[in-house]
């Protein structure tokens, strides 16, 4: 890749970049011409420009900056763009609007890191290179899970989290919005879920909040992937409702532990009945093509002792209460592709949803092979690699994070979603992989950055561009480091943080 006299250091890595001489200036003449369907991309570049340069970047017929879209340009996927700068003149070019959000996140890195800042900066020249891009991603799923069930994080966070995806082209965000300790989304029908699930460790979002965040996410290409758990994971729920549960007559609290409780869904009508309701207001509030059912560590001792559940087993002819988490999994599925959306789910093993699930295998990478070759779609988050609540390095000033191992820089720009020894066949059904941020220990936005960055930016680049060249991308992570600067990401831990003792 050429380098002028100053560095074009992008994260992600560009497919194709080649560098020219010469640079064009935004100045208060500066004004942007959007072909038919491109309004909607320059209205995000002079917003996002806007408070740091104060450029208006008003639409002009004779505007210099040019943003088009051309569905021509097949060879560009859905979310690809050609960015051509020259000194008097920018082009960029999609086939989708996903296309050209992306090259304006692009356009963003090209200028002066300052750029980026929330408030005015002077003195400096709003300027770019000459280049020309052309950039297609490798894998359709780029993520990022946000865990706001077991601490809750306001909306404003999670804007801005969505604005730091953006900026390095990740395009799902995935909340995981229920657990044993938390339930944040509100169900109209059934609002004890919020009152009383929503207590321990922050609240609840309001349906209005949610509907916000959809918009302001879509608006920079990023989908909101909403998850429920299910039937594991529910103690929240069951607080609320404990007829819900296999006893139901004992009354329970949101947990205030760590861990896995035993405490499950029950499987009798009225449970199926309830997710049902629970997950028509959920797609409601969430247009994305994926729903999330959570699926995991669900222990079915509770089902071995409860007479509706050894009843279910002998009605749907099952070999024992353990095979109830399929098929409950395979209702809940059901219900949702008849909605015409698609489940996904936790998979523990590669082969233990139903095969109607795109699965996110978490515990090991083979499962994830396991599920491809078994016909299943795949997004790889495997927690050796993309599991963010683990500490970032041994270093004494870490916070405290998950037992058990480090997750450093390096090892999550070396997940690999599609390994080259995989049959392509197998490799052609993963879409693509994500990073888990769980929240045990992390109560406060400014920790759940210092977790997410500079990790994200490394599994951005691998989900992109391929992440093959480590030593490349610690160089542009030198320069990148001073955008986040201008977005003040904290590079430090926080001075405040739970640690073990604080445990609910």
């Amino acid at each position: 890749m050429p380098l002028s006299r100053h560095r074009i250091d992008l994260v992600p890595r560009p497919s194709h970049l080649t560098v020219m001489n010469g640079r064009f200036t935004f100045d208060d003449r500066t004004a942007v011409r959007a072909a038919p369907g491109a309004e909607p991309a320059a209205a995000l570049l002079r917003t996002l420009l806007a408070p740091a340069t104060g450029l208006p970047l008003p639409l002009a017929a004779d505007g210099r900056v040019v943003i088009a879209l051309d569905a021509g340009l097949t060879g560009l996927g859905a979310e690809g763009y050609g960015l051509t700068v020259g000194a008097d003149a920018v082009l960029l070019r999609a086939a989708r609007p996903e296309g050209l959000v992306h090259g304006v996140q692009t356009i963003r890195q090209l200028l002066p890191p300052e750029a980026l800042s929330g408030s005015p900066v002077r003195g400096t020249p709003w300027s770019v290179p000459c280049v020309q891009i052309t950039d297609i991603p490798r894998f359709a799923w780029r993520g990022a899970m946000l865990d706001v069930a077991r601490h809750f994080q306001p909306v404003s966070f999670l804007r801005r989290f969505t604005d730091l995806l953006a900026l390095h082209k990740l395009n799902v965000l995935h909340l995981h919005l229920t657990d044993d300790q938390g339930w944040r989304m509100p169900v109209a029908a059934r609002p004890k879920l919020t009152e009383v699930g929503g207590t321990p460790h922050g609240g609840a979002y309001t349906r209005q909040e949610l509907a916000g965040l959809v918009d302001h996410a879509a608006a920079r290409g990023i989908t909101v992937v909403p998850e429920i758990e299910m039937p594991g994971h529910a103690r929240a729920a069951l607080a609320a409702y404990p007829h819900l549960g296999n006893r139901p007559g004992r009354q329970l609290e949101v947990w205030r532990r760590w861990g896995v409780c035993d405490t499950v869904l029950g499987v009798h009508d009225e449970v199926l009945d309830f997710c049902r309701t629970v997950l028509d207001e959920v797609m409601d509030t969430f247009p994305s093509p994926y729903v999330h059912l959570g699926g995991e560590e669900c222990p079915t001792t509770e089902w071995h002792q409860s007479p509706a559940a050894l009843a279910r087993v002998a009605e749907q002819g099952l070999e024992s209460p353990d095979a109830l988490h399929g098929w409950f999994m395979g209702r809940m599925g059901e219900f949702v592709a008849e909605r015409g959306r698609r489940p996904l789910g936790w998979t523990e093993t590669g082969v233990d949803l139903p095969d109607t699930f795109t699965v996110l295998p978490w515990r090991d990478q083979r499962h994830g092979l396991a599920a491809a070759r078994g016909g299943r779609q795949v997004i790889m988050a495997p927690y050796r690699s993309t599991y963010l609540d683990y500490p970032q390095s041994a270093r004494p000033g870490e916070p405290p994070g998950q037992p058990g191992q480090v997750v450093d820089l390096r090892t999550v720009y070396a997940t690999e979603p599609a390994p080259a020894h995989w049959e392509p066949e197998a490799a052609a059904r993963v879409l693509g992989t994500q990073a888990q941020l769980w929240t045990e220990y992390v109560t406060t936005p400014a920790h759940a950055e210092y977790l997410a960055f500079p990790r994200l930016c490394a599994l951005a680049d691998t989900a992109w561009s391929g992440g093959n060249d480590w030593p490349g991308f610690q160089a542009r992570m030198h320069r990148h480091r001073a955008r986040l600067d201008a977005l003040r990401v904290p590079d430090r831990p926080p001075v405040h943080h739970p640690s073990r003792e604080d445990s609910p």
